[in-house]
């Protein structure tokens, strides 16, 4: 059958015709090699790299006679050290990814081949089978579900693997296929098609069609479960594949992941290219002046010594040439990136270590999981955050509440000033409350007092609570009661009525059963008026046993306080004070309100209720108009304040960042409400911004027209259209980049961006117009957002400002956001791990972000920079000596020093002395560090390590090179010793200025070294240690015995260094090279001091400062409502519902949101009568 490729079709049990399409099978394969494509895959990668080609270049041509001046073993033996470690290191990851991949697709599950069950390998289900999976299994492949053990086929899965989130969601398979039950002969001969969507990374939308018996069936995301979920209180259930391995939604997001390169690494290959021209240069002026001096000067010396057959002078400058380029070739030693990987490993431990960034409650370390980006951290402008599970815990308090306009939840001392509750604060005893949940804590006694003493309105408050709602109870034990809620908010809302004596114990689809204050009560539920979105409330209506009928109700306080009662004018003046304070403390609110109905005008109303429901025109304009009929002068009981759980530490993180010029977007797929009340409750959105703009438009002209709003209104004097830079950068000046400018903007402002919105903002027309806009805020916060919407903003980022950004969440929706970053962290710790296993980096809490970056990516970034400043002085200054001595040695690519010296210089002499400041060095600590964040600001502006730095270093090594050469020269031309004999001889003047070299290249260090350790102290002293005691082995009479060929320098030390003349030129060399350096960083501190300049003065003449203590602020809200409810609409229908209950009467419900075949999303009450078949059949055939 012909059908696009771009389509998916799928036949339940026919492997022959699915196997026809050649669909990826159900195996997964993260690794990169295998035992026989390791070795040239690994090499061909590593030669890829500029530098390692360079260096097998070199040492090709070292093994020419003709033109190697020096040993083949001093490139050979580095190289393979360096491709060696490297290989090693990639086959360690490389293993581990095999190890997870074998351990992933041995899993086990029942599949159903040729009539019966049959235990599996995961690898080798393939599309088109059904299975069976059981209650807390992993979800084996992306499935349509088929049926299940609960009522209305319903199953609940927890999808922390997707999207960070513990609480569960429900799905539901169509009524057609759940008939089928787990009848292995009806499944078996189940013969359904499946067209659907291609394979995609959108977790949240899928599209596609079941055909059975000619009749089709609309699919959607609610009857799919993807893989990575977990089954939960779900017996069993059977689903049809319709995605194997890479194909499914979990794979699809993690991707292929990108080789990530720092700026520095980007840097580092521009000046290494830029220094191979220059040392072709220095080359060709040598090979130049090899002809001059050949023909002017080395005619004579043919008589003494003559030029081999064939050899004229232009073959000999030829020569010299690459005679040179293997002499100078110092200028890019290997030992740099040898170095360089260390130093990276090295700060990749502290992170490991960091007993601070150790979350012993889920015992989760601190993991550098990639260990080659750790100074970028010390470079991040822009930072991009999940909300769920990365700055919340997913978990609702009740907090405060305020009955009959008395506030609760306060704690005050003796003197009425408002005290801080900590852990430490006593908690209110529910030990009298059998049924109370131990879990909940509240620390106001006045509110337990004022309920036990049989206050009305506060017990009819908490009645309101038990009654107004949702949520499925489950009491497997007598006693112990677990709520499901299809919501958190809802949770924490009947559990704190349930501890303060009014426990929901049970439902049916007619009544509701409490405990009131140790009393069993039974309602009887006439209707439910369901949540939406435009309603943003909900109501029911129940009769109590003594016959008074009571509409009760709960949502936002702008909708409750237009339908109140003019009785209610002045209690609705107070709890309007008290939610403008709970707004300001960033609690999620919510009003409540009743009514008593009379019974004569109840039964009229269900009458007119019934007639519009049935009505064929007009029908949602009626029921509108009967909703606001009945939900109409009600009395006001009070506002509850519901806290979503920040992380610890969250607000004052996200302060501390903004301190050090880090601009935070959060990517949410929360709905605006509860984003915006996020951001107030982390002091991202404050009170103090100039304003708040929201995009909500749902054309591109209407979102252009926002943004634009909001930008003139930010910078009135911008230009209409952005200034674009354009500028080619990269290797060879390849690539085109473009960069939009920054504005300036008086005061701060915040932007709020729908998902909807956001995709006509994301189009080529308007992306810039976004950027601008939102790039003059402070905070940024998009909801709704997809997946791939995450990544684009980020994508947006990276291509327009040239920043640094970091991307941050815990589940698989953020994946691609993590990996589209310059640095992708994970949340670990939590039961989701799949955006650790994406990330750069991982740790438990969010409140470690600020001190991997403040502290060890500030640490890393100037310790990398110090390394590659001081390593490009040493090695330009060793190089440019040789440069002055070729005028001297008729360009002949003699060395100026020992050749030992050269080899061990890089290797033994200079290699553990930085190392040491580049692992241990830092110029203030971490205490001083989170005091000032502004001390992060440099690395942002690649201050301390550019091309300009670079320059001054080759600046700074041609000075000390010339003194390091010229100066010894000068001393040593026409010398004697003290008893007459010559001094200026070719060893002695090589020793002298290899000497000299040392000690200056030394005593820079010092200079440069902010933190001395034990270790420092070791390898600095050690190394001039190890240099004269080597020297003197070297240059011994005994050593030459042995090896005459290899060392000649037979007693060159002992007859120089016992000559104080040689002793005054080391020490008049080193004091002209290392005096200017001193004289130039006084001059400059004392007129252009940095910030870290002004720390460090302070650290030093000032004790380190104590944490500071963090006072409770009473911030007092403008915002007219924190309102922030998750609920969702169309759940009235299931507890209402007799068809839900006739199975399992207690069983758990737990999701954000439900479609079903029921007709759920209809905006009408929920009466108690059930839902007739015909419905349901009329739904399956129209979804």
């Amino acid at each position: 059958m012909l059908f696009s490729e771009e389509e998916r079709y799928v036949r339940a049990n026919d492997r022959p015709f699915n196997l026809s399409h050649n669909y990826a099978n159900n195996a997964i394969r993260t690794s990169k090699y295998n035992i026989f494509t390791f070795l040239p895959l690994n090499l061909f990668e590593q030669f890829r790299r500029l530098a390692n080609a360079y260096f097998l270049f070199l040492l090709l041509l070292q093994l020419i006679p003709q033109i190697s001046s020096l040993s083949w073993f001093t490139t050979a033996v580095p190289l393979i050290l360096v491709l060696a470690m490297t290989a090693v290191k990639d086959a360690s990851d490389d293993i581990n990814r095999h190890k997870s991949d074998r351990q992933v697709n041995n899993r086990m599950v029942n599949v159903l081949i040729d009539g019966e069950l049959r235990n599996e390998k995961w690898m080798n289900v393939q599309v088109g089978d059904v299975i069976k999976l059981e209650s807390n299994q992993f979800v084996t492949a992306d499935l349509m579900l088929l049926s299940s053990s609960e009522p209305l086929n319903l199953v609940y899965v927890e999808t922390a693997e997707l999207d960070g989130e513990t609480n569960l969601k429900v799905k539901q398979a169509l009524t057609l296929t759940g008939e089928m039950g787990d009848c292995i002969k009806d499944l078996s001969a189940f013969k359904g098609e499946v067209r659907c969507e291609p394979p995609n990374n959108r977790l949240d939308k899928f599209k596609g069609t079941l055909t059975v018996n000619g009749q089709n069936y609309g699919l959607d995301n609610d009857k799919i479960l993807l893989r990575g979920c977990t089954l939960r209180n779900t017996e069993w259930c059977f689903g049809l594949v319709l995605f194997g391995g890479p194909d499914t939604k979990l794979m699809q997001n993690s991707g292929k992941t990108k080789f990530k390169r720092t700026s520095i690494d980007h840097l580092m290959n521009i000046l290494v290219l830029c220094i191979f021209g220059f040392l072709f240069t220095l080359c060709f002026i040598l090979a130049i002046g090899n002809v001059i001096w050949e023909v002017k000067e080395g005619s004579p010396f043919t008589v003494f010594l003559p030029r081999e057959p064939g050899v004229n002078a232009a073959l000999s400058s030829f020569l010299s040439f690459w005679s040179y380029v293997i002499v100078l070739n110092t200028v890019v030693p290997i030992s740099l990136y040898v170095s360089v990987e260390v130093i990276r490993l090295g700060n990749s431990f502290f992170i490991n270590w960091d007993r601070k960034m150790y979350y012993p409650k889920n015992d989760t370390p601190a993991q550098a999981r990639t260990t080659t980006l750790n100074e970028e951290l010390g470079q991040i402008k822009y930072i991009f955050s999940d909300k769920t599970g990365t700055l919340t815990q997913n978990i609702m308090a009740f907090n405060k509440c305020s009955i009959n306009g008395k506030n609760y939840g306060e704690l005050y001392d003796f003197s009425g000033q408002r005290v801080e509750i900590t852990e430490k604060s006593q908690k209110v005893d529910f030990s009298w409350n059998k049924l109370a949940d131990p879990k909940f804590t509240f620390h106001d006694h006045s509110l337990l007092e004022t309920v036990r003493d049989g206050d009305p309105e506060a017990q009819a408050f908490f009645r309101l609570l038990a009654l107004c709602h949702t949520v499925m109870p489950e009491e497997k034990k007598e006693g112990e009661l677990n709520y499901q809620a299809q919501s958190p908010d809802e949770g924490a809302l009947v559990t704190a009525a349930r501890n303060f004596g009014f426990v929901f114990r049970s439902r049916t689809p007619e009544t509701i059963t409490m405990m009131e204050m140790g009393e069993k009560v039974t309602y009887e539920l006439l209707a439910v008026l369901d949540f939406n979105n435009v309603r943003k409330r909900m109501s029911v209506i129940v009769r109590s046993p003594d016959g008074k009928m009571t509409l009760y109700c709960k949502g936002a306080d702008t909708i409750i306080f237009e339908r109140l009662d003019r009785s209610c004018k002045k209690l609705m003046k107070v709890t309007t004070g008290h939610l403008n304070e709970y707004a300001g403390d960033g609690l999620r609110t919510l009003a409540l309100a009743y009514k008593h109905l009379e019974e004569s005008y109840m039964e009229e109303w269900i009458q007119r209720h019934h007639e519009a429901t049935t009505a064929l025109e007009g029908r949602e304009e009626r029921l509108d108009q009967l909703y606001e009929e009945i939900e109409r002068d009600m009395i006001l009981l009070g506002a509850t304040a519901v806290e979503d759980k920040l992380q610890d530490g969250v607000p004052h993180t996200i302060e501390q960042l903004a301190k050090a010029d880090i601009k935070i977007w959060v990517l949410t797929g929360d709905k605006q409400e509860t984003a915006e009340n996020i951001g107030y409750s982390c002091n991202m959105l404050r009170e103090e911004m100039k304003d708040v703009f929201i995009v909500a438009a749902n054309t591109t002209e209407g979102v252009k027209q926002e943004l634009q709003y909001a930008r003139r209104k930010m910078c009135p004097g911008a230009a209409e259209e952005p200034t674009v830079t354009k500028v080619r950068a990269g290797l060879f000046w390849l690539k085109k980049m473009e960069t939009v400018q920054d504005e300036k903007v008086e005061g701060e402002y915040g932007l709020i961006i729908n998902g909807h919105s956001l995709a006509f903002a994301l189009e080529k027309d308007l992306e810039l117009e976004l950027l601008r806009t939102a790039c003059m805020c402070q905070t940024v916060i998009c909801c709704r957002v997809t997946p791939l919407q995450k990544a684009q903003v980020v994508e947006l980022v990276k291509k327009y400002k040239q920043a640094i950004t970091l991307a941050i969440g815990d589940g698989a929706n953020d994946v691609s956001m993590i990996k589209a970053a310059h640095i992708g962290v994970g949340i670990s710790g939590q039961e989701g791990m799949q955006a650790v296993l994406s990330s750069d980096f991982s740790f438990a809490q969010f409140r470690y972000l600020q001190r991997l970056l403040l502290v060890h990516g500030r640490w890393s970034y100037l310790r990398m920079c110090k390394f590659l400043q001081y390593f490009f002085y040493k090695n330009f200054t060793f190089t440019f000596v040789h440069f002055w001595y070729a005028f001297f040695c008729g360009f002949s690519a003699q060395t100026v020093y020992d050749e030992w010296f050269i080899a061990l210089y890089n290797l033994v002499y200079t290699c553990l002395p930085i190392l040491s400041l580049s692992l241990f060095d830092q110029d203030v600590n971490d205490r001083w560090s989170f005091q000032y964040p502004q001390l992060y600001s440099p690395g942002q502006l690649n201050m301390y390590f550019s091309k300009k730095s670079f320059v001054r270093c080759m600046m700074h090594s041609c000075y000390s090179s010339l003194v390091l050469f010229f100066i010894p020269w000068g001393a040593m031309h026409d010398t004697v010793r003290d008893d007459g004999r010559d001094l200026a001889d070719y060893q002695s003047f090589a020793l002298l200025a290899q000497t000299c070299l040392l000690v200056v290249v030394s005593a820079q260090l010092c200079i440069d070294t902010y933190y001395w350790t034990t270790v420092n102290q070791f390898f600095v002293w050690g190394s001039l240690a190890a240099y004269i005691a080597i020297t003197l082995t070297m240059y011994s009479n005994g050593t030459f015995l042995i090896f005459t060929s290899i060392f000649p320098f037979i007693g060159t030390a002992r007859n120089s260094l016992n000559q104080p003349n040689v002793w005054l030129t080391i020490f008049l060399a080193s004091l002209l090279c290392i005096l200017p350096v001193v004289a130039l960083r006084f001059i400059l501190i004392q007129i252009r001091p940095t910030i870290n300049d002004k720390v460090r003065y302070k650290m030093q003449m000032e004790a380190p400062p104590a944490p500071a203590p963090r006072r409770p602020v009473r911030r007092v809200s403008t915002r007219r409502s924190g309102y922030a409810f998750s609920h969702s609409q169309g759940y009235g229908a299931l507890v209402t519902s007799e068809r839900f209950l006739f199975k399992r009467p207690l069983k758990s419900l737990l999701a954000f949101s439900i479609q079903t075949d029921l007709p759920l999303a209809t905006n009408q009450a929920k009466l108690f009568r059930p839902i007739p078949e015909e419905i349901e059949g009329s739904q399956s055939s129209q979804s």
